[in-house]
């Protein structure tokens, strides 16, 4: 009868331990989970689509994010080095897809995206509590979002767009004749051009590809 006691309230005691832990892991998760889609939302909601209007990417930049997140909370509670987390982070950084082209700014946010779930994931302070770790993380990603901001704006340096035109006369396309060919694309597009690259002259067709250089 006693034994049965015994075992009972040991039993007992095992599950609220369980529960207890439970209940700790999953309040961390949920403030470490809170902070970094957060931080994800405001990165491709205010800072991405603004500029590149590319709404089909912010189920691949979420869903990267939150993978990425899981993975390295959960084997960080499995004494994930560093060493492993960062490597981890690096084979889905190198992913790319075989379907559709995707530019360097769009694997660049990529890439932020989940650097900000392996920052949320894994970052720890000694003796830190919950909360201060979470505003610590918070501090990172929205240091990040920031320096992203400025760089796409035109508060540090100017901002330049290029395009790729089929240009017909020949003639211009030649050593010494530069100067005369930037002030014809000028007339000819309207579009205010600084430089330009010669990418590709097509004798047969009496053409080539030329890559110019305006700022927005």
């Amino acid at each position: 009868m006693l034994a049965t006691i015994l075992l009972q309230i040991a039993d007992e005691s095992v599950v609220t331990s369980g529960f207890d832990a439970f209940q700790k892991i999953g309040a961390k998760l949920g403030l470490r989970f809170l902070v970094d889609i957060l931080s994800v939302f405001v990165l491709v909601r205010f800072v991405y689509f603004p500029i590149y209007k590319h709404r089909e990417l912010f189920f691949t930049y979420f869903i990267f994010n939150t993978v990425i997140f899981l993975i390295c909370f959960l084997l960080n509670k499995v004494d994930l080095s560093m060493g492993a987390a960062f490597g981890l982070f690096a084979v889905f950084s190198m992913l790319r897809y075989r379907t559709e082209d995707i530019s360097m700014k769009d694997m660049t946010y990529l890439f932020l995206v989940i650097a900000m779930g392996l920052i949320s994931a894994v970052t720890k302070i000694k003796g830190a509590e919950d909360s201060v770790e979470a505003l610590f993380v918070l501090a990172i990603n929205a240091t990040i979002i920031i320096l992203a901001y400025l760089l796409e704006s035109t508060l540090l340096m100017k901002k330049e767009g290029a395009k790729v035109i089929v240009y017909e006369n020949i003639n211009l396309v030649h050593a010494g004749k530069e100067a005369e060919l930037l002030e014809d694309i000028k007339q000819r597009t309207g579009i205010n051009v600084h430089r330009f690259s010669i990418q590709k002259i097509d004798f047969l067709r009496d053409s080539a590809q030329i890559k110019i250089f305006y700022f927005e």
